[in-house]
């Protein structure tokens, strides 16, 4: 019976894959992007009507334009794989939040957050463009799909929010959110070591693609490096790579980055 048992497990996981764009990791997707672009629309003007939103000012202008550039890059490196499906249902949105959190985040649909605490850090438009880049690559790899997948099989909830919601709002509530990374723990452990390495690699096509130059990345991890606690968890300890780890694989992926770079 446990040999039947598993088997079905497998041959489930099997089916219920997606693959990630440039990458090609298979990973497993119980929850449909519909599903995730519809809660994540719900939850994101919540968040909106709870911070204190910036909308005028030359930040605000240079988030939503970095977020526009780069918006454009992805649908245009979706288009020549004709894969522009995946991105089918995105409404995109571009916000600055009056924040002293160091931190941006991108949901499910294109509904992107940059709190202002981070822009001392990113320095320029370039800059920002490395954080967006990241952040906007977790939601078109499907990250936070991948996440709930995972944690509504290991809590039971089933495979279809709609049906979860009815079984147990709050809690599937609470696996979504923690899947996109909002929360009292906003941006800590919001993603595992592969998904941020895998959103690393995409960020920098994708911020290339938009005419901004990728080798800031290094630059932008040093800097937050150099502003974290010396005190910090050994890499094994951690769901991110360490910044020594993460800025030696943003150089080895850099000279692919360069082949889409079209200074504007």
């Amino acid at each position: 019976m446990f040999r039947k048992i598993a088997l079905a497990s497998c041959l489930f996981v099997a089916v219920a894959c997606s693959t990630v764009p440039i990458t090609g990791r298979r990973q497993l997707s119980l929850v449909s992007d519909t599903e995730m672009n519809t809660m994540a629309a719900q939850e994101y003007q919540k968040v909106l009507a709870s911070s204190r939103v910036v909308s005028s000012g030359e930040q605000a202008a240079m988030v939503k334009r970095v977020g526009q550039r780069i918006q454009q890059a992805v649908e245009q490196y979706f288009r020549q794989q004709n894969q522009q499906a995946q991105l089918e249902g995105y409404q995109w949105e571009f916000n600055l939040l009056d924040d002293k959190q160091e931190n941006a985040w991108c949901m499910p649909g294109g509904k992107v957050a940059v709190y202002s605490g981070i822009l001392p850090i990113t320095q320029d438009e370039n800059g920002l463009a490395v954080v967006m880049g990241h952040e906007i690559a977790h939601a078109v790899a499907r990250h936070s799909s991948e996440r709930m997948s995972q944690q509504m099989a290991a809590q039971g909830l089933g495979g279809v929010v709609s049906a979860a919601v009815g079984q147990n709002p709050t809690a599937t509530q609470s696996v979504f959110l923690q899947a996109v990374g909002v929360g009292s723990s906003l941006g800590l452990l919001k993603y595992g070591r592969s998904q941020e390495s895998e959103a690393d690699h995409l960020g920098l096509i994708f911020m290339a693609m938009a005419g901004y130059n990728p080798d800031g990345a290094v630059q932008f991890w040093q800097r937050m490096d150099a502003r974290e606690n010396t005190a910090s968890p050994p890499e094994f300890l951690s769901t991110h790579p360490s910044n020594g780890t993460r800025i030696a694989n943003i150089q080895k992926e850099l000279p692919e980055a360069r082949t889409y770079y079209k200074p504007r």
